[in-house]
């Protein structure tokens, strides 16, 4: 009876449905990225420390003021979240497989809630430098486990416009981050700001503990496991006298020592095997590393994009202009992309046409526009590229996804966001700082910074020819018994499919 209460409350349907939980994510990713935007924002990150030629000084403003910080450290406050991110990925992705996914989000987003506090509250560059840090630690969770989520819940004929719902957050979160950040930096303090992004994302840290867990498609359900091997264990104990149960509870002791030491070898072996069947992935190599041609330079747009505006177009709103810029064209070109190779059969083929040919006319497009004089040729030019190169967000993860097995997709995901970033927007922003210092002319520095562009559209023109199968439907590394089987279907069923399944049957 308790075998059968048990595998009853872990099959019942989820609050969740499909659109709940993508909209869940849809927020918690779009916060994630205002703070990206915020940090990046003339209104937070401010200005440096500036004397003219009679010997009077100003102070700065925001962070960089603050804390007398030049190009190359401010560059580092943004990619400092890469260090938590690159540690704390792998590992959430691995512990998925022993561990309720749901549960480890939660505990992902109260890591990143408290960071972002502490950032609000950083007294210098060091101590603001580890809370961004822990920032990396607590998103290494969601972004390894949200996109499985959401490709096993979505419609398979939507299966990439949902991807391109949800990483539309990425542009709109950061565009939203620039008017957050500058008008918060400008009216109050530049701390409020990531204290008001750890108030936002509170409940939804609270949300993923209090919420009835919910399973992923290749991992087994494991509470229930957990659950039911307990009860199996209580009831095979043989009755015994006061002396034999003082030794065996020490035997336990001793073999549950044991039992933690094996599991992390076990956990690490499991990382190890897991990583080099990616590496040896020709499809998933080639197309992160198209993906860390692109991030280098959106990353670098991102954070430099509104002080290069400033400096070369003198914009005096120049944190409301990229802003309103990439989050028009963000939406419009991720939504794009994603319905555009659902229409075009979504094969892992055709994502890398898309790839290829949308980065390619996108980079004409922004090379073109930091050429011209003119703001407002700028702004249609830089416009239209930005419309192109986004509407590769929704393909380069649906590949990622699909090229393989279910039992690898958080670690494909994890891996392939911290691949971007450790060799994508982590160098090229102190790396574009420093070049801005040498050579102190920021068109030629967004020209030179542009043209990589060119590199990860031929990068991901090679994708083409490859040989590829979508794995999606494959089963896992370890052999999968019936029942288990059933039990790691996804939950989220829409009322209407459950209503006529029943009167199918």
């Amino acid at each position: 009876m308790a075998r059968s209460s048990i595998t009853h409350s872990t099959q019942s349907p989820s609050w969740f449905t499909p659109r709940r939980l993508l909209m869940m994510f849809c927020v918690i990713n779009m916060l994630n990225y205002v703070d990206r935007g915020a940090i990046a924002s003339n209104g937070v990150n401010g200005s440096i420390r500036t004397c003219d030629d009679k010997g009077i000084c100003n102070s700065g403003s925001g962070i960089q003021g603050d804390f007398n910080l030049n190009n190359f450290q401010d560059g580092v406050l943004s990619s400092a979240f890469m260090v938590g991110l690159l540690v704390a990925s792998p590992i959430f992705a691995s512990l998925a497989k022993s561990h309720n996914p749901f549960r480890l989000i939660g505990v992902g987003l109260s890591v990143w809630t408290f960071a972002t506090a502490g950032c609000g509250s950083s007294f210098d560059f060091w101590s603001i430098a580890i809370c961004r840090m822990l920032v990396g630690v607590g998103e290494a969770s969601f972004i390894s486990l949200a996109a499985p989520f959401i490709d096993d819940n979505a419609p398979v004929a939507q299966k990439t416009a949902w991807l391109a719902t949800f990483y539309m957050c990425i542009p709109t979160g950061v565009a939203l981050g620039y008017v957050y950040g500058g008008f918060v930096g400008n009216h109050f303090n530049w701390r409020f700001a990531f204290w008001g992004e750890a108030f936002l994302m509170l409940p939804f840290a609270v949300l993923g503990f209090v919420m009835k867990p919910l399973p992923l498609k290749g991992f087994a359900f494991t509470e229930s496991k957990e659950a039911l091997t307990s009860i199996e264990a209580l009831a095979s104990i043989p009755e015994e006298d006061d002396n034999e149960g003082i030794g065996s509870n020490a035997s336990v002791k001793g073999s549950n020592r044991l039992k933690g030491k094996t599991t992390i070898l076990q956990q690490l072996s499991r990382i190890s095997r897991d990583m080099k069947v990616l590496l040896l992935d020709r499809v998933y190599v080639v197309n992160v590393l198209g993906y860390i041609s692109y991030n280098f330079v959106i990353g670098a747009y991102s954070y430099w994009g509104p002080k290069a505006g400033y400096n070369i177009y003198h914009m005096s709103n120049a944190d409301m202009m990229f802003g309103g810029i990439t989050i028009v064209c963000g939406i419009l070109g991720t939504l794009a992309g994603g319905i555009i190779l659902d229409r075009m059969n979504a094969t892992i083929s055709n994502a890398f046409k898309l790839l290829s040919v949308a980065t390619f006319l996108g980079a004409i497009f922004c090379f073109s526009a930091f050429c011209l004089r003119s703001l407002f040729g700028f702004i249609v030019l830089f416009s239209v590229g930005e419309l192109l190169v986004f509407a590769t967000q929704a393909p380069v993860n649906f590949v990622c996804l699909h090229c393989v097995k279910p039992g690898l997709r958080p670690l494909s995901i994890a891996m392939s966001t911290v691949s971007i970033h450790i060799f994508g927007d982590v160098p090229s922003s102190p790396l574009v700082g420093v070049l801005q210092d040498h050579i102190n002319n920021w068109r030629g520095t967004a020209l030179i910074l542009t043209a990589v562009l060119f590199l990860a559209a031929a990068i991901w023109f090679i994708g083409v020819f490859l040989n590829s199968a979508d794995m999606f439907d494959e089963d896992g590394e370890n052999h999968i018994s019936a029942d288990t089987k059933a039990s790691m279907e996804p939950l989220l069923e829409d009322r209407t499919e459950m209503s006529d399944n029943f009167n199918e049957a």
